[in-house]
This record gives structure tokens, sequence and C-alpha cells, in this order.
């Protein structure tokens, strides 16, 4: 089951004007969001964090809230999606998009509600792998609060993954994060001993 967090009032606000404007739709690089006749609407808010570069080994990998993601739906799918971000005067509407994420993410929302257990849903980026995983974070803190993946969490790396990390598998945190964090890592410097 998910329990998704509420976005922030301002952040539904900026793409609901956005989603009204003309100008913002006609100018978007999203051809069905362009060709769409009829309402469209924006669901299933995601707070977007960003994985942080792992400082020192053994320290767990931290996150920031970057964002939040809203599909927006037109008839029966999700056709688009558009980004919110924080700015100086609060949440505003970044861009509209499309592509396979905008897949992907209603395809693992659908496999996570049939997941035993209670799972807060969040977007994952790591951006320099090119990576976006759908983070189910178990409770209790259902308020976006954790800054770090926690041991009951399960990600599902939404395609296209990369290299060898297979897409809408759940992984459990301890199995994905060592992974993730050792293709994070700065190679070693050249004369210096190889890690053992």
């Amino acid at each position: 089951m998910l329990r998704p967090s509420p976005a922030p009032v301002p952040a539904l606000r900026s793409v609901l004007a956005a989603l009204g404007s003309p100008t913002a739709v006609r100018e978007a690089r999203t051809p069905a969001l362009r060709a769409a006749q009829g309402p469209l609407s924006p669901e299933h808010p995601l707070p977007v964090h960003v994985l942080g570069v792992a400082g020192a080994p053994g320290i767990a990998p931290r996150t920031r809230l970057a964002g939040w993601r809203f599909l927006i739906r037109h008839g029966d799918r999700a056709i688009a999606a558009a980004d919110t971000m924080l700015t100086p005067d609060g949440w505003t509407f970044s861009h509209f998009f499309e592509g396979p994420y905008v897949t992907a993410t209603e395809r693992a929302l659908l496999q996570a509600e049939a997941l035993p257990g209670a799972y807060e849903p969040r977007l994952l980026s790591v951006p320099e792998l090119y990576m976006l995983t759908l983070w189910l974070h178990a409770g209790p803190d259902f308020d976006g609060t954790a800054v770090a993946p926690a041991a009951a969490d399960l990600m599902v790396p939404l395609a296209p993954a990369p290299p060898g990390i297979a897409a809408h598998r759940p992984y459990q945190v301890a199995d994905l994060l060592p992974v993730l964090s050792t293709r994070l890592a700065p190679p070693p410097l050249l004369g210096s001993a190889a890690p053992a």
C-alpha cells in the first residue's frame, strides 16, 4: 500500500497554472502534451530527492529534496510530467517533459501498490549514473523528513536503468546502495593502492 505525501500547495498551484497557460504548454518540448485534446490533470505528486555522492567509505549517502514531480494524466494514462523546484520565493513550476521515465514511474507505482506493507513513494535521482528510482520509504515518518534511505526501504530502478541493474525490480536498500556507492566512488589515483 502506498501512502503518498501531500505536495506543497504552491507546487501544485504552479503546475495547474502552467497547464492552464497555452504558452507554457505550446512551448513545452512534449509533443504528447501539445497534441492532447481535453482535460489534463496533475496526479501522483512525488518528492524528488537527489542522492549525494558518498564522501567517506562506510558513511551512508544522504539525499536532499530537489523538487516535486507530478504525472500529467490525459484520459487513462500519464502522457507527460511536470517538475517544480524550490526558489527563494517558494515552490514554482520548472518544466514539462515526456519520455521513458514517465511510463516507467507509472508502472513502478502500480507495482508498488501490490507490495505488502505501507510505503511513502518518492523519486530518488542519481545524476552521476543517469539513474532514477522509485524510493519506497517504510514508515513511521511518512512526512518526507528522512534524509537517507532506511534499512526497511525499497528501491525500484526505473527503465532505462544503468547496465547491471535490473529495472522494475524491488531492491532492498542494503543490496542496492553499496552497488551505487561503489559506482559513485572516485577512481583511485594513479600509483595508489587499490582498495582491498
